[in-house]
């Protein structure tokens, strides 16, 4: 029944289509507008590690450092979406909407991932000019191929870990467990690729180890590419396929893991 004197809405037998993604967008740079501080606070960690390892290291790995800091960058989005995520879902109970919508959980989980790269954005921007910068006052400007295995990289990266950090927080029942969990998963993971450094300056157990995690094969395929470690096209092409494999794998743990349910 339609209330007297109110016109009745149109029915079209479907919802909306291609509000959501703008509507995260919109997210996060809000949350850029409100709080300035989140802009500068996913690059300060990673400006750390350059600052120190530039007064300790060789000059030559700098572009290497740089790239690196922008794979940890890209990888510690995971742990923004595992707040988000679980602080939505617990706190704010807007996972709850999203269930009991015919939207689905998929475009639920995008949005969530896209709402925090455009909050990144900044701090990726900020370390792509600081690498052109550096490779230019060199003589070696960053190629245009390198920039596409840059860009590419990170969009494998972004996915995965947002897939990570949603999967978790899905498993999460307090608030309490966020900040730990997240800063925990992601810290370890970040600790064990080799993103400041060469893969060969590690010892040959850690090398191991890190060959189980998809972001060494970002860092060895950008290092090629760049021209700081030496690496045929078959030889890149090979970190392509095994960081692409082991993305999917770390995805469908993550899909395995996850637990979409109201509350």
């Amino acid at each position: 029944m339609v209330a007297q004197g109110l016109p009745a809405l149109p029915r079209t037998g479907a919802p909306p289509q291609g509000r959501s993604l703008p509507a995260f967008a919109i997210i996060g740079w809000r949350w850029i507008g409100r709080n300035p501080a989140v802009a500068v606070a996913p690059i300060l960690l990673p400006f750390i590690f350059l600052y120190f390892l530039s007064l300790i290291s060789p000059p030559s790995l700098l572009p290497l450092e740089i790239a690196g800091a922008m794979l940890f960058t890209m990888q510690n989005i995971g742990s923004w979406v595992l707040g988000d995520s679980a602080t939505w879902r617990i706190e704010c109970s807007i996972q709850d909407l999203f269930v009991a919508s015919p939207m689905g959980r998929f475009r639920y989980l995008f949005g969530i991932a896209f709402s925090n790269l455009i909050a990144m954005l900044p701090a990726l921007a900020v370390l792509s000019g600081l690498l052109a910068w550096v490779q230019f006052s060199r003589g070696s400007p960053v190629p245009l191929y390198a920039w596409g295995v840059i860009l590419g990289c990170l969009g494998v990266l972004w996915v995965l870990f947002s897939s990570i950090g949603i999967a978790i927080s899905s498993r999460i029942t307090t608030q309490r467990e966020i900040w730990p969990v997240g800063s925990l998963s992601f810290t370890l993971l970040g600790m064990l690729a080799p993103l400041y450094y060469p893969i060969s300056y590690l010892p040959p157990i850690w090398q191991s180890m890190a060959h189980f995690v998809p972001t060494t094969y970002a860092a060895l395929l950008i290092q090629a590419a760049l021209g700081i470690t030496p690496a045929s096209p078959l030889t890149m092409a090979g970190y392509a396929l095994l960081l692409g494999l082991s993305a999917c794998v770390g995805i469908g743990l993550a899909l395995g893991l996850y637990r979409w349910r109201t509350g």
